[in-house]
């Protein structure tokens, strides 16, 4: 049986060759007249035999599905797919039309090619459904090979059975309400003093980049209690080259988007192996109250620690989880504010009056709960623009749904729109941080997160969007194009 793993090796064998060929006939000169001619008879030949098995192989896939009504669509190009015009409508912010004219064209439910992986594209609260209810419905969670290779396999997203079980556990109880809330103060200090590093002396910046910065900075001292200074800015610069090639087409040439983020990641690790140690040698003299002296301390099937791979791979995940996440919220939120007067109103009302109620000049938990208004515009904001344009899911077995077919190993791609804004939405219809066993564990310190850094602008800054037609584009998260570049001054009562 030929199966996606078959047609993967030949797609990367056949990428590395012409990688490795290309790479000794740019970089060798030939020392005799027949060394060139040689190497490209062979390098032809052999291109030949890896087309012809490609071929082959989805000859033999085609047969395996005979019979079988699998859902209609295209794979689009070989290799690549669809990725390019997949990409493009993200830059354009044209997504929802290249999903309406392949659902017109093949139903709600089609199937496609994107980044090296086939996928079957679900829409609606049915398909939803079946992404995210768990069980032992053949659909586990596994992402294109691109973002597998630049996280690391090894990270919470990918794992299953005991060890997913072990980290998301140590997740869930460094993340539950009752033990963030402490944190709140904390993080309220170090929102404050980072919009003030950014924006003392100056009368004009770009939200995007400020909002990063921030959501960054938090997950860097609070989840692991990280130092300031040069190493904390060169891994904030690796990591904007990952987010760049979390997307990209999976060919490894030097120069690509993949293969920047593939450097990108060897650089972070190597940085953040050494900072994982210096925290291990800390810890052994003071007790770390962070998430990795939660990760450090762990042990897994076998009573064994984790292994520093298994470390860094989750370090990676929560930093990547948090950072544009969260940022993508918070632009949205200021962009929006900057162009519905009634809503800013609102929530500077809201915020001033947790600013009265503030003790010690300190937002507490006491204060976040006062801001269910400036929530629900965040939870609006999120319905109408999720800041993952999908979720993915692989099959690991041939499974049936709506009466067709989809095989072991296709993924599932979801994105669905949800239209209902209510409290008590039907289930599966909202899923700005997923759904069912799987759900983000980290939402209720992304809210407060949001909830701090909206406070301090609103109640502190003055601002004006100076390109008020920007559009979004989606690489991989929905950013204004231009960054959302505001002019802005201090407030009269500050």
């Amino acid at each position: 049986m030929i199966t996606q793993l078959v047609e993967k090796n030949i797609n990367n064998i056949f990428l590395n060759y012409c990688k490795n060929t290309m790479d000794s006939l740019w970089s060798s000169p030939s020392s005799s007249s027949l060394q060139t001619p040689l190497t490209l008879t062979i390098t032809f030949l052999t291109l030949i035999t890896l087309i012809a098995a490609y071929l082959y192989s989805i000859l033999r896939l085609s047969l395996h599905l005979q019979g079988k009504k699998i859902p209609a669509g295209s794979f689009g190009f070989p290799v690549i797919g669809e990725s390019i015009s997949f990409l493009r409508a993200c830059k354009q912010d044209k997504i929802d039309e290249w999903l309406e004219n392949r659902i017109k064209k093949y139903g709600a439910f089609f199937k496609t090619s994107l980044f090296g992986s086939k996928f079957v594209v679900l829409s609606g609260q049915i398909g939803s459904r079946l992404v995210f209810q768990g069980g032992d419905n053949g659909i586990s969670y596994q992402q294109p090979k691109t973002v597998v290779n630049i996280i690391g396999k090894h990270n919470l997203f990918e794992l299953t059975g005991v060890k997913h079980k072990v980290i998301r556990g140590s997740i869930l109880g460094f993340f539950k309400p009752e033990s963030i809330q402490r944190f709140v103060s904390q993080i309220d200090l170090r929102v404050e003093k980072e919009l003030l590093k950014e924006l003392e002396g100056k009368d004009s910046i770009k939200i995007v980049d400020l909002m990063k910065k921030i959501a960054f900075s938090i997950a860097w001292s609070t989840f692991f209690g990280f130092p300031d200074g040069i190493e904390k800015d060169k891994v904030l610069e690796d990591f904007k080259i990952i987010m760049k090639g979390l997307r990209s087409i999976p060919v490894n040439f030097p120069g690509t988007g993949y293969n920047n983020a593939l450097k990108a990641r060897a650089r972070l690790c190597k940085r953040l192996s050494e900072l994982v140690m210096i925290k291990k040698q800390e810890m052994e003299v003071k007790t770390n109250e962070s998430f990795l002296s939660e990760l450090v301390n762990l042990r897994d099937e076998n009573g064994e620690p984790l292994a520093e791979d298994v470390i860094l791979d989750n370090i990676l995940m929560l930093i990547l989880a948090s950072h544009d996440t969260v940022a993508v919220l918070l632009t949205l939120f200021i962009r929006h504010l900057s162009r519905d007067k009634e809503v800013y109103n609102a929530v500077v009302q809201e915020q001033m009056e947790v600013m009265k109620a503030k003790r010690n000049g300190r937002v507490s938990w006491k204060e976040i709960k006062m801001m269910k208004y400036t929530w629900r515009v965040a939870q609006e904001l999120m319905r109408l623009r999720h800041s993952l344009p999908s979720f993915v899911r692989q099959t690991t077995r041939d499974i049936n749904f709506e009466g067709l077919h989809i095989p072991k190993g296709w993924q599932e791609f979801d994105p669905s729109r949800f239209e209902n804004s209510k409290k008590n939405y039907p289930p599966y219809t909202y899923l700005a941080f997923g759904a069912g066993p799987r759900i983000c564990p980290g939402a209720e310190f992304g809210r407060i997160e949001a909830m701090l850094v909206i406070h301090h602008f609103v109640t502190k800054y003055e601002w004006k969007e100076m390109a008020p037609d920007e559009s979004i584009t989606i690489n991989p998260m929905p950013y204004p194009s231009m960054g959302l570049p505001v002019r802005f001054h201090f407030k009269n009562n500050h």
